[in-house]
Order: C-alpha cells, then sequence, then structure tokens
C-alpha cells in the first residue's frame, strides 16, 4: 500500500501497486504510439510548464511510466505523488487525494483499438495529461488547495459549482503566454480531438473570469463551445480564496 495511506481516509480501500513489470511489449508500443500522435501538436501549443514539467518527472516516449521512478523526480519539486489507484474514485476519496499532494493514478492502458478516445481515464490520461503540470509550484499548490476546500464541503450543490473551476482549468485550461494560446489542462493535452477543436477555432476562448467560471455548467457529451484563457497560474491559485470569500457569504448556495 502506498506510503501515507493512512491519512487518505475514504480513499484508502481503492490505493494499489503498479505491476509494471507486467506491461507487455505491445502495451509500450501503444503507449509509444499514444505519445508519437500527440507530440507534435503538444510541443507546438502546450504551455512552457507543461513541457518542462514532462521532461523534470522523466516522462519517456517509448515506455509505460514507472510512477516510482516519475514520483522520485516530481516529489522534490512539488510535494507532489502519482499514487496507483483501482479505478474511478467517489468524490470524498478524490479530494481526500488532492489535499494528501497524492495524484490518484490510474495504471491500466487503453487499447490499440481505443486510442482516440475512451471514456474513463487510463494512465495515458492520467500521467501524460496530468502529472507534468504537478511538478510547476503555484499549479501543485492551487490543486492541493482545491482538494482540501472541497474536502471541507458537504452540500454538493455547492461541490458542483466548485467543480467547475477544476473542469475549466484542471482539465480544459488554457493560459495565454507570449500573446498566443497555449494549452495546459489534460482533457486538452491527452486528446486530439478536443485540442484541435480549439486550435482550429470552433470553441470560445474567453478571458478567464471566476464568475463566468463558476455560471458556465459542465457539458461532457460534446465537444466545447466556450473555454477560459488564464494570464498566468497565480490566477487560479488566487480564484480559490475567492471561491472561499463566495462560500463564506452564501454566493454558492
Amino acid at each position: 500500500m502506498a506510503t501515507g495511506s493512512a491519512t487518505l481516509g475514504a480513499a484508502e480501500p481503492y490505493l494499489i501497486q503498479q505491476q509494471w513489470t507486467a506491461y507487455t511489449a505491445e502495451q509500450h508500443a501503444t503507449w509509444a504510439e499514444l505519445v508519437g500522435r500527440r507530440m507534435p501538436q503538444i510541443e507546438a501549443h502546450a504551455c512552457k510548464e507543461y513541457l518542462e514539467g514532462f521532461h523534470q518527472i522523466g516522462l519517456r516516449t517509448d515506455l509505460i511510466p514507472n510512477l516510482s521512478e516519475v514520483n522520485q523526480r516530481l516529489r522534490p519539486r512539488s510535494g507532489w505523488r502519482a499514487t496507483p489507484v483501482s479505478g474511478f474514485l467517489p468524490p470524498d476519496a478524490f479530494f481526500a487525494m488532492l489535499a494528501a499532494r497524492q495524484f490518484p493514478t490510474t495504471t491500466w492502458l487503453r487499447s490499440r483499438e481505443s486510442l482516440e478516445y475512451i471514456p474513463e481515464p487510463d494512465i495515458f490520461h492520467d500521467v501524460f495529461g496530468h502529472v507534468p503540470m504537478h511538478a510547476h509550484p503555484v499549479f501543485a499548490d492551487f490543486l492541493a488547495h482545491y482538494g482540501q476546500l472541497c474536502a471541507s464541503i458537504e452540500d454538493e450543490a455547492v461541490l458542483e459549482r466548485i467543480g467547475r473551476l477544476f473542469w475549466y482549468t484542471v482539465e480544459f485550461g488554457l493560459i495565454r503566454q507570449h500573446g498566443r494560446v497555449r494549452v495546459y489542462g489534460s482533457g486538452l493535452i491527452s486528446s486530439n480531438g478536443e485540442c484541435t477543436n480549439v486550435l482550429e477555432g470552433h470553441c470560445q476562448v474567453q478571458n478567464f473570469s471566476l464568475d463566468a467560471v463558476l455560471n458556465t455548467p459542465v457539458q461532457v457529451d460534446q465537444m466545447h463551445k466556450l473555454l477560459f484563457a488564464i494570464e498566468s497560474f497565480d490566477q487560479i491559485y488566487e480564484s480559490l480564496q475567492q471561491v472561499q470569500q463566495k462560500i463564506a457569504a452564501g454566493e454558492l448556495v
């Protein structure tokens, strides 16, 4: 069981070990194909923090990540680690892990027949899509504090509103750098379809506004028609403080 699991409460039953030596040559080849399909677009359009994180944590283009090796490089940078889990987590378990700076990471990999899309996250989405950003200190702090905040809230309606902040940043976030819109959200990083939808202008890109984000419902069954671009990662970190103020004032009920 993962180190520190005693502090994870509801997440404990979902913790597993990654059996890295059990991956087959075909699975490693599938990983290589997935990465190879995404890298040209990522190198051209991902934010610099993602690209730096990719190399800082030692991701390989030809091998499925060994999470223990990734964590040896990630933890000294931000205190985060990618923790293997058995699958989809309920909200309380998910928030507990984020609050403890442990990102729940599935260990299975999609098949070659499902390269473009799968309905549930796999190790490609979780590690290639998410984990490089965890090496960035401000983003890492934002994600941990998001987990701490959500873990303290029981009102499902409030959690749904706050969940929109996660969706439009961590999952489908954009950032303006050097006069261009760059991608950093995992759903854009790991999906050719979603990323191309933005880059080809089929999705409106608005400047990030917390009120706008909190008032934009999430739709998971279609390509996005609206996303939000931040100016810096300090902006989303500061947005959490604003969310706490709104909760205290009863504005998210």
